[in-house]
């Protein structure tokens, strides 16, 4: 982490939402788990909570299973398809609550599907109580209801807790670019855009629910690598890293 990192500097951003994908809690591997992103995330977290940032996370599920894909391979109806990805992201959270709780952190896995024996029900109040006395609060099960991706839960979560920044993790991706950039050595990272360009110019940072329920709720998008040690830090911090959609607090 750079000097600006390590320094005393405020947090520009008091409450912020963290998506994950599954495909990040992968790693390089692709599938299942990697225990070393688990461990850099539960340790970022640490760090962000200690400079008084509450923290709040949806995790996704790509990693475990897609219901898109089970329906389009296995002929698997398409709700009941859906339905296990959402139970796939439980999965991924409880993995995620293990990695926070063995450093220390105090953790609250929260489900839109009811499952009282593995996570508490998703009540918006309580999720606020819950960050307001320092825990993290991890979420989980989508938004409970099929064709819904975790982007869009992402998005309404972070306007329903109140969140002043929608942070999107990705793997291996430093921002949002005009092409793909695995594919094409001369795509350019966009530093700054507006939601209306992610809408307009098909970039898929996000599904177009997404970015539309964060345009009209003015919502800061910041898109950047977790897999780089220290990002979620300069994220909160407001340093200019990956590509920042919305207002800009830079």
């Amino acid at each position: 982490m750079d000097a600006a990192s390590a320094s005393g500097q405020p947090p520009v951003y008091q409450r912020i939402l963290l998506k994950l994908s599954g495909e990040a809690l992968a790693g390089h591997g692709g599938v299942w788990l990697d225990p070393a992103v688990l461990q850099l995330v539960a340790t970022e977290v640490r760090d962000v909570t200690a400079r008084g940032v509450q923290v709040a996370i949806v995790v996704g599920g790509g990693n475990i299973v897609r219901g898109s894909d089970l329906s389009r391979r296995l002929g698997i109806d398409e709700v009941t398809g859906h339905t296990m990805g959402m139970l796939a992201t439980v999965i991924n959270g409880l993995a995620l609550m293990d990695a926070m709780e063995r450093i220390g952190l105090v953790v609250r896995v929260m489900s839109a599907v009811e499952m009282h024996q593995v996570a508490e029900p998703y009540i918006r109040r309580r999720a606020i109580r819950h960050l307001e006395k320092g825990r993290v609060a991890i979420f989980v099960g989508g938004t409970g209801s099929p064709y819904f991706t975790t982007d869009t839960a992402a998005a309404l979560r972070a306007i329903e807790i109140g969140a002043n920044a929608l942070l999107m993790a990705k793997k291996g991706v430093d921002g949002v670019y005009d092409k793909d950039p695995r594919q094409h050595p001369d795509a350019v990272m966009f530093t700054h855009l507006d939601y209306m360009d992610i809408l307009n110019r098909d970039l898929r940072v996000m599904d177009t629910t997404a970015a539309a329920l964060c345009k009209d709720n003015n919502m800061d998008i910041v898109v950047f690598d977790v897999t780089r040690p220290g990002n979620i830090t300069r994220a909160v911090l407001g340093e200019a890293i990956g590509t920042l959609v919305g207002s800009g607090r830079r």
